[in-house]
Parts: C-alpha cells; structure tokens; sequence
C-alpha cells in the first residue's frame, strides 16, 4: 500500500473544500440573482463576500503549496 505524504494529503483537502466552496458559491449567487461569473464586478451581499474571500484564500494557499512542491 502506498503512503500519501502528508502534502499531497492537505493539498487533497484543500482542493476538496475549494470544490464544495465553488459550488455553494455559485448556488448562492444565482438563488440571488447574479451570474457568478461576474462575482468580481458586483458589490456582494456579507455572506457571498465572506465565501468570496474564502475561496480566493484557498485558491492563493494552493497556488503556494504547487510553488513550494516544485
């Protein structure tokens, strides 16, 4: 059986919730209305902002991570 190393675990995770996070982002923005593809060019609501920025958070985390794996 092949190990994951610890890494490729987090990055796993990551990219999981980021998945998860995509979804209940463009769920949310077209239950109001938006085109989620627009999300940068619209004032959001406190709620989409919030998952917004999370998005973008784990987006920079694994953008760090393929830097750093390299």
């Amino acid at each position: 059986m092949i190990a994951m190393s610890p890494i490729n675990t987090e990055d796993e995770i990551l990219r999981e919730k980021l998945r998860t996070l995509d979804a209940e982002f463009d769920r949310e923005m077209r239950a109001r209305g938006f085109d989620p593809a627009q999300a940068e060019n619209v004032a959001l609501p406190s709620h989409l902002a919030a998952l917004y920025a999370e998005r973008e958070q784990i987006k920079a985390e694994l953008e760090e991570q393929g830097e750093t794996n390299d």
